[in-house]
């Protein structure tokens, strides 16, 4: 059978989402084995597309006037997505990710049911990536040691709030989704989680 898994990571920062995701797209038991190394899509709505400046805004903290725009890209992925249903894709953050910024920085509630009555025939599937709230202290030391914007990581107990958040939108959900708990920053681990989910659920392959 192929294996043609289609996977959205969602979480707040410092929820390792990104490693996961780069461990996800190279996991035998996800894309099978690979003899030698070459790309496989991992997409992201955290991509600060819209504004020519160094952590801008995108499809997800767009301002109000920008929502066009915003849903225009969210249907040429999933436009895209159904052009090429029978292959692997890994999105790093996405509609949950917008739902719950939106809502908090602009009081804006906007409807992604649409988007995912179109995912959801094409096998994806949420993955929400959180950690206990007494281990985002120890998370952001690491992280600073590499961040280029370490500003963004001074209010740890706004990354609880949207956990609490995220967590409340995945639940109302229509696509299957998993938590999975990263606190003891295992991303090794976290991914054979996912994978046996995966492996349990049917969600590695697509029918016909």
């Amino acid at each position: 059978m192929k294996l043609c898994p289609k996977l959205i990571l969602e979480g707040t920062r410092l929820t390792h989402k990104t490693d996961l995701a780069f461990a996800l797209n190279e996991h035998p038991r996800v894309v099978g084995p690979r003899r030698y190394r070459y790309h496989s899509p991992l997409i992201s709505a955290e991509w600060c597309a819209f504004t020519n400046v160094p952590w801008g805004r995108g499809l997800i903290n767009f301002e109000p006037q920008e929502a066009d725009r915003a849903f225009e890209t969210y249907a040429t992925w999933a436009r895209l997505f159904e052009l090429q249903r029978y292959y692997s894709w890994i999105v790093d953050r996405f509609h949950v990710s917008t739902i719950v910024h939106q809502r908090q920085a602009h009081e804006r509630e906007y409807d992604f049911r649409w988007l995912e009555d179109r995912l959801r025939p094409l096998g994806f599937r949420i993955v929400l990536c959180t950690r206990r709230p007494d281990t985002f202290a120890r998370a952001r030391e690491e992280r600073l040691r590499v961040s280029g914007n370490p500003g963004q990581y001074d209010d740890l107990q706004r990354f609880v709030a949207e956990q609490d958040a995220m967590r409340a939108e995945v639940r109302r959900s229509t696509l299957p989704w998993l938590e999975v708990d990263v606190s003891d920053d295992d991303v090794p681990a976290a991914a054979d989680r996912v994978a046996d989910w995966l492996e349990a659920t049917g969600g590695l392959t697509l029918a016909d």
